[in-house]
């Protein structure tokens, strides 16, 4: 696998790692055993970035992660973790020391070390970012030694350039893919400039860009495709990268003539995003293991000639840009 500069941190992670929510829950059902499979599967392939929160199944993610990163011993991948989620209600004023050392207490348990690799902000309301005490407070959690660096994770570009004028933020976490392109407009360029790290999450748009989903396809009851639609209960952009459901299985259909032959609709999806520079890391979720080498593999197709980024970039402007552009 390729391997990445992660802004100013020190570390160098592959260009592909693991996103960690599947294997705690909201996806359906995903047993243990395929959780820790599918780590596993990404492990071997050589990833040494994993992504997780404190929320993915109440702490089961990172109970697993804990777990196999134990049992297989040896150098350890970079460990990214979250907080905030867990106040009810969410709200700006909950973004305290007291409450944020909390939950980094918990996650330190949770994945049984002494300091956090990365902790971020867990997509916290926006006012939040214009708190410098939230941002001074885990500078002093720093101090403590109980994390090494921290980051946010947000649902919008405004957020994101909001939060990188806080020096000590070394990484954004933002849904960037085919059907979600604004971030490269300004966002991107701005983080480089910084040195910021950018971890790419929903790259395929809960599946859809796949191009596995049909209208029948059917969710289930605990699957957030299900149940999150119209953001009943978190922002909707997380479900289907915000697009609504018909217009991105038109949108595939477009995007599936621009695949090469014999490449998976998934592996284009990844390689597409992988195409800005900008990128530290794109982190795709995995069911079980088959998925987590497919996730694996796309990062060594070859480059995406520009009249095929051109063509995806139509298929954004005119069927997706609508809905989502100016939202997040």
């Amino acid at each position: 696998m390729r391997h990445r500069t992660f802004g100013r941190t020190g570390f160098t992670t592959t260009d592909i790692g693991f996103g960690a929510w599947q294997i705690g829950g909201a996806w359906g059902d995903v047993s243990e055993a395929d959780g820790r499979a599918a780590l596993h599967a990404a492990l071997d392939a050589g990833m040494t970035f994993i992504d997780t929160a404190d929320v993915y199944g109440d702490g089961r993610s990172e109970k697993i992660i804990a777990d196999v990163l134990k049992e297989r011993g040896g150098e350890r991948p970079m460990v990214a973790t979250k907080a905030g989620r867990r106040l009810s209600p969410h709200v700006a004023d909950g973004y305290n020391k007291a409450n944020l050392e909390a939950f980094i207490d918990r996650s330190l348990t949770n994945l049984g070390v002494e300091c956090l690799d990365l902790v971020q902000l867990h997509c916290p309301p926006t006012e939040v970012y214009y708190r410098p005490e939230v941002f001074q407070a885990l500078e002093e959690i720093k101090a403590a030694g109980k994390i090494a660096d921290y980051g946010v994770s947000v649902e919008k570009v405004e957020e994101a350039l909001k939060a990188i004028e806080y020096p000590g933020v070394v990484s954004v976490q933002i849904i960037y893919n085919i059907f979600r392109q604004r971030p490269a407009r300004l966002f991107f360029q701005e983080a480089a400039r910084r040195k910021v790290a950018i971890i790419a999450r929903v790259p395929l748009a809960s599946g859809l860009l796949s191009g596995k989903i049909t209208r029948d396809t059917a969710f289930a009851a605990d699957d957030h495709r299900n149940f999150n639609r119209n953001g009943d209960a978190f922002d909707v952009g997380e479900t289907f990268a915000g697009v609504p459901f018909e217009t991105g299985l038109q949108a595939v259909e477009e995007i599936r003539a621009l695949v090469p032959a014999g490449e998976s609709m998934a592996a284009f999806a990844l390689r597409w995003i992988l195409m800005a520079d900008a990128v530290s890391v794109v982190i795709p979720g995995a069911r079980n293991g088959e998925q987590a080498k497919a996730n694996a593999a796309a990062a060594n197709l070859p480059p995406i000639p520009e009249n095929v980024m051109e063509a995806t970039r139509e298929v954004y402007e005119r069927l997706v840009a609508p809905h989502v552009h100016q939202r997040w």
